[in-house]
């Protein structure tokens, strides 16, 4: 008798083991965010009105058609005149770029950003344990990550990504390599640099295609230190929920309406067809139906379930809602999400988000106003967005941030983080214009100054005023 109670007391403790020792393994598998660091460029390569009416009056292939669509399209842009250039645009090389332009910017990019966010943090270069960079439209040899570990002086057993060609969603997809990482492995910290290479990607043709990414694309990057170390949980700023990513590349058409690609005449750009939008669509609510169980309430699950169900079984209310309204989404995100990080990739893009899943505009406003000041700096655009919120302190323990990006392949990702403590107490690149937004107007003052130029009609005596040239 003694002999089976000590055999089911062993069974037991050994039970209790297992259980302790897999809640001690997940928690050893948490992504938290130590600290960020966004980037701002020198007053020197802010894009006015009168700096893009120059760059756009020395390129000697567009016509007065084409000026006229670069005005409705920047005036309808959603972007200020406070976004940033490369130097080589703003030195006007924009036609022929170098190998060192992309270079530089790049460089210049890592020695300030990643210098500030390991002196706040109190991280060594030496406890960086993984190193993921994502620039969609710059390889270089050797890469931009080994260039990094030369500068900074990292361990040689650092586990180093590079990416490449991953669009404006790419910080998503390199947190979804650091999140496996922690995964299987505890005790780390992981240097996550996110940016885009415009110095020899701006376009100089005609086709307008192509040439809408210069109304958009702005410079910009960020740097996020992230960690699963029990001993810094005390220290994060957010936690990481879930993750989902949605690639849509084996649909030829999605796969094929946004790439890098040369036109007729052979000069190199970005292309983004018009049937973007129906793509974006596609792969957005693909992403959602995998997201919302994650990030919903039961309660809200359930009325959806209810209403579905109501539907069904009404023939008339099936007809009804097919035939107006379909583009919103019948769930209710708010009741599982508080704030919304959206992609900055126009104005078109923020509007359509925010009818689907029904927002309002304090929940468009940090994307608005990123767009406006920052303009879409690709994949980092969601960090400045999630830096407008945290400048303005909206950020409170135990809120909850979905973000969401879009990106060429054609890919939609998104997560939920988890605020661990109120935000707001350390300055950002919004700190010293925050108090400017929401401004009374986003209206730019580029119809004011260049409007007259839809009142021209004759584009074969038409000549450029010797201001733009």
């Amino acid at each position: 008798m003694e002999f089976l109670t000590l055999l089911y007391a062993a069974i037991a403790l050994y039970l209790c083991f297992l259980i302790w020792k897999l809640f001690d393994q997940r928690r050893g598998q948490e992504c938290y965010i130590l600290d960020y660091q966004l980037y701002k460029p020198g007053d020197e390569r802010k894009l006015g009105t009168e700096c893009c009416g120059k760059i756009i009056g020395r390129n000697k292939h567009l016509g007065l058609n084409e000026y006229k669509f670069l005005l409705k399209a920047i005036v309808n842009s959603g972007i200020g005149e406070e976004t940033y250039a490369p130097r080589n645009v703003i030195e006007g090389r924009e036609a022929n770029p170098t190998l060192n332009d992309g270079v530089t910017e790049m460089e210049e990019f890592f020695n300030d950003s990643i210098a500030k966010l390991l002196a706040r943090s109190g991280i060594s270069p030496s406890q960086i344990d993984v190193l993921v960079v994502n620039v969609s439209m710059f390889a270089v040899v050797p890469s931009l990550t080994s260039r990094i570990i030369n500068y900074y002086k990292m361990r040689e057993d650092i586990k180093a990504y590079n990416l490449t060609g991953m669009g404006c969603s790419a910080s998503l997809i390199s947190l979804d390599i650091i999140r496996n990482v922690f995964k299987s492995q505890k005790n780390k910290c992981a240097l996550l640099v996110t940016s885009e290479s415009l110095s020899p990607n701006w376009y100089d043709g005609n086709d307008r295609s192509m040439i809408l990414a210069n109304c958009l694309f702005r410079t910009g990057g960020c740097v996020i230190l992230l960690t699963n170390k029990r001993s810094l949980k005390h220290r994060a700023m957010l936690k990481l929920k879930c993750l989902v990513r949605t690639h849509h590349g084996a649909r030829e058409d999605a796969y094929s309406c946004c790439n890098q690609k040369e036109d007729e005449q052979g000069r190199l750009g970005f292309y983004l067809a018009k049937n973007l939008p129906k793509a974006a669509t596609r792969a957005f609510v693909e992403n959602l139906r995998v997201l919302s169980p994650k990030v919903l309430p039961t309660r809200e699950l359930l009325r959806f379930m209810v209403v579905s169900l109501i539907k069904k079984l009404s023939q008339t209310s099936s007809l009804k809602s097919s035939s107006g309204g379909s583009n919103k989404s019948p769930l209710n995100f708010k009741t599982g999400v508080d704030h919304f990080c959206l992609h900055t990739g126009g104005k078109a893009v923020i509007d359509g988000i925010g009818m689907s899943l029904d927002l309002c505009e304090y929940d468009l406003e940090p994307a608005r106003m990123t767009l406006h000041r920052f303009g879409n700096t690709s994949a980092s655009s969601l960090w400045y967005v999630l830096g407008y919120m945290e400048a303005k302190k909206r950020l409170k323990k135990g809120d909850r941030v979905l973000m969401i990006s879009f990106g060429a392949g054609f890919k939609c990702n998104s997560c939920l983080w988890e605020v661990m403590k109120d935000l707001g107490g350390h300055a950002n690149v919004w700190s010293d214009c925050i108090h400017h937004y929401p401004p009374d107007s986003l209206a730019n003052p580029f119809m004011e100054k260049f409007g007259w130029i839809n009142n021209v009609q004759d584009a074969t005596t038409f000549k450029l005023p010797d201001f733009l040239k």
